[in-house]
């Protein structure tokens, strides 16, 4: 089981990259619901950490229009299991994703500093 916590009403999660040559790194995110991918980090995170790229996708933003954006590749322990993650670069700040929470338990007390749990099912 993973856990985090809710503040300013965002639920916030951690998640730990996992890195060969460099210790594992933990990066808050916004859990997103009306987002399907897996993780989006701002453009200059990724280059900072170094992700490899993959490929560009289209985009559909809030306001129904389309754009390109950068897809990269991250090995993360996501609930106790090491696994390979699709991540956008796009944004100003870590969101993650409905994609990575299939097949999971999500809960949360939506309080200032409330409890936020991810189980598998």
């Amino acid at each position: 089981m993973m856990s985090g916590k809710v503040r300013a009403r965002h639920i916030l999660l951690p998640v730990l990259f996992r890195f060969r040559e460099t210790p594992d790194t933990a990066i808050e995110f916004v859990v997103d619901t009306g987002f399907t991918g897996m993780l989006a980090l701002p453009p200059r995170a990724i280059a900072a950490m170094g992700l490899p790229f993959l490929h560009r996708v289209p985009a559909q933003l809030a306001d129904g229009s389309f754009v390109e954006v950068a897809v990269h590749s991250a090995t993360l322990v996501w609930n106790g299991i090491e696994l390979e993650a699709r991540v956008i670069a796009t944004g100003d700040r870590p969101l993650l994703g409905t994609a990575l929470l299939d097949g999971s338990e999500l809960l949360a007390q939506f309080q200032d500093e409330g409890l936020v749990t991810v189980a598998r099912l």
